[in-house]
């Protein structure tokens, strides 16, 4: 009986998802959304539990499990309207996609990001889910290699990250303390619990991989190396500020496409060189 439960839960997420998405190419974003709804393991047992209490009848049911739906129930309707808002990206980007959504790699892709979904806290990592299966389909600047790790980083950092990444990639070259002046305004005092976060959140994304300081670079990208300048003036007695304002950040290369894939919606497509 558990198991027939299980069935027709797929069935109906299936069902009412498809409505949403009219489309003469179903078949193909029904392996995308299948894909999504395989990789959270709680969809099957909420539709099951909700159509047992309405097959019970008169079965009463505890309070728990009331709660339990309800708060599922929030949870399965944010989830179908994501669901739905990815399958109308794919129709803007045409039937040109249809081979990549239904090719085992990007469904791996989707199952790992809705994984990623369903552990996030907020709308914001929630979006940004959206944003990376969607890109993923329809742009091709990096390997799917690179956009697994790009999921990673989406499960692993904070949306305190995500301001620190977003705020490089509208100004590059700036300082922590202009980071810090543009998302919060006044600085703290340098012994401050919010002084030592944000050294924590700079030390994070320099170590990931996704930030880095402003360097030169020869005609082949090669970084040079920075001139020893003479010293000036008396030494200073404190260490360096966690806002500091003369050394700019950049994003790295990875953290580039990082924003391209994650923080940008759907974009004009743009196919990787090809590769031998």
């Amino acid at each position: 009986m558990e198991d027939n439960f299980e069935e027709k839960a797929v069935e109906f997420i299936q069902a009412e998802l498809i409505k949403a998405t009219p489309s003469a190419r179903r078949s193909i974003i029904e392996k995308f959304i299948m894909a999504a709804l395989g990789s959270i393991p709680w969809v099957g047992g909420f539709v099951s539990a909700a159509i047992s209490c309405k097959i019970g009848g008169d079965t009463k049911i505890n309070s728990l499990q009331t709660q339990w739906l309800e708060e599922h129930a929030r949870k399965i309707d944010q989830l179908m309207n994501d669901l739905a808002k990815v399958a109308q990206r794919f129709e803007s980007l045409g039937e040109e996609i249809d081979s990549r959504i239904q090719s085992e790699e990007y469904l791996t892709l989707v199952r790992s990001a809705f994984r990623v979904w369903d552990n996030a806290d907020t709308e914001e990592k929630r979006r940004y889910v959206g944003n990376v299966v969607s890109n993923a389909a329809g742009t091709r600047l990096c390997s799917d290699d690179v956009i697994r790790l790009f999921i990673d980083w989406l499960d692993l950092y904070h949306e305190a990250h995500f301001a620190i990444i977003r705020e490089i990639h509208r100004n590059p070259g700036c300082s922590r303390y202009m980071i810090w002046d543009s998302i919060y305004g006044e600085i703290p005092k340098e012994d401050s619990p919010e002084a030592d976060l944000f050294k924590l959140l700079i030390r994070d994304l320099n170590i990931g991989g996704v930030i880095r300081q402003e360097r030169e670079t020869n005609q082949y990208g090669q970084f040079l190396r920075k001139r020893p300048g003479g010293r000036r003036g008396p030494t200073s007695s404190t260490m360096e500020s966690a806002f500091e304002d003369t050394k700019p950040y950049v994003l790295t290369g990875l953290g580039q496409q990082f924003v391209h894939y994650i923080m940008n919606e759907v974009v004009q497509r743009i196919e990787a060189p090809a590769h031998p």
